[in-house]
């Protein structure tokens, strides 16, 4: 069969999609998923698996992320490993960027294609560009802000996308907790998935912990009732008096987006009362970063953050190292640790803050996610340390 001239051997693919740094970098793709723009920080996922539950993890509010791995939804998608429990919510990350198309899906759990499963979440994609170089220029440069935007005709207004870009002011000093906490309390007792089982029920809990919720993860709410705890989650604005009210036998602090001092304004002085109250505390990325906070050290922002399934932690109370699943843009700045608070914890790939315990007290909390599903499950024993303190002070 010949080539007509309606037909040509060398089509000329009109780009559907853009994405637009805040320098005026334009970097042309296919797009998939939703139709429209965002704005956000561009960062880099080094994870080979769990796609779905990174674009589905509040904590990527505001960012769009870029895949190392490249080839993204060739296992598709199911309803089991969504993170977001909060569905109302900002669904987390606003846009993905791939090397290369998405493969049908080839896995006997797949309910959906990723595509579609992008479309119905209101999540914008863009693939087809090097993806390889973008890391690269994040790694040199820093997280940039960058406009995502995908239009079937390829049709873009150009210049309105790198105003929005250049003008959007990041993520430093912007609370995005508001977006994705719950709009009220309710009680959790799902236990962690089980091979060909499934999710079972805490029906015999031993603890009473109230979950503050800054965009946790349903992993996070499994394995503290797989640890025995009836969890009660609440609003990120819940007061201290209401919080201690419920008599809990823990408090944990959870996960979430944004800049962890904007949060601090008001879920600082809360914790403060929690940890006056002598309740076992446990606190996870940003519930980590605003105990730091608590306690009077200070956050930063990082130059290219920790996103990925694969860093090295070690725990320096044990001399254990464990390959932790990561994903945060700000840090406890280790340096203004006050006395009395240790830390415990420490990357092995910068040697930035990865854990703190305040000593003499049930205190504790750690940077990365020890409920990393799918990914290294070796930092799991900390629900259980939580438990042990909760325990030991219900004996007392």
């Amino acid at each position: 069969m010949t080539q007509s001239e309606n037909d040509p051997a060398w089509p000329d693919h009109k780009p559907t999609a853009l994405l637009v740094l805040a320098d005026g970098t334009v970097l042309e793709g296919f797009g998939l998923g939703a139709e429209g723009h965002a704005v956000g920080e561009v960062c880099f996922n080094t994870a080979m698996t769990g796609y779905e539950e990174i674009l589905t993890d509040p904590s990527y509010a505001g960012q769009l992320i870029t895949f190392t791995f490249p080839h993204i939804g060739n296992v598709g998608t199911n309803e089991e490993d969504i993170e977001t429990v909060n569905m109302a919510a900002t669904p987390g990350a606003r846009g993905v960027i791939l090397r290369t198309a998405i493969t049908d899906p080839s896995n006997y759990r797949a309910t959906r294609h990723l595509d579609q499963w992008l479309k119905a979440r209101g999540i914008i994609g863009l693939s087809g560009i090097d993806t390889r170089a973008l890391t690269a220029l994040i790694r040199t440069k820093g997280m940039p802000n960058a406009v995502i935007a995908h239009a079937k005709n390829g049709e873009f207004d150009l210049h309105g996308l790198k105003e929005e870009a250049r003008e959007w002011p990041g993520l430093e000093g912007m609370d995005l907790v508001p977006m994705v906490t719950s709009g009220q309390r309710f009680t959790w007792d799902e236990t962690p998935w089980e091979w060909n089982k499934g999710f079972s029920r805490q029906d015999n809990p031993a603890f009473n912990v109230v979950a503050i919720d800054y965009g946790i993860k349903r992993n996070i709410l499994r394995l503290l009732a797989g640890v025995g705890c009836k969890v009660t989650v609440v609003p990120a604005t819940t007061s201290a008096d209401d919080i201690l009210a419920m008599k809990p036998d823990g408090v944990f602090l959870s996960n979430g987006p944004g800049d962890p001092a904007a949060t601090g304004k008001y879920a600082v002085p809360v914790i403060k009362e929690v940890i006056k109250s002598g309740t076992p505390t446990f606190g996870i990325c940003l519930g980590h970063q605003m105990l730091g906070l608590a306690v009077g050290a200070k956050t930063k922002k990082m130059h290219q953050g920790h996103h990925g399934a694969n860093h090295p932690v070690k725990d320096e109370t044990t001399g254990k190292v464990e390959i932790t699943s990561m994903n945060h843009g700000f840090a406890v700045d280790e340096r203004t640790l006050p006395k009395g608070a240790t830390q415990t914890h420490v990357s092995l790939f910068d040697g930035s803050n990865c854990g703190i315990q305040l000593d003499g007290k049930p205190v504790f909390s750690v940077q990365y996610h020890p409920e990393a599903s799918p990914g290294p499950r070796d930092s799991h024993y900390l629900f259980q340390r939580f438990a042990d303190l909760m325990r030991e002070r219900k004996r007392a």
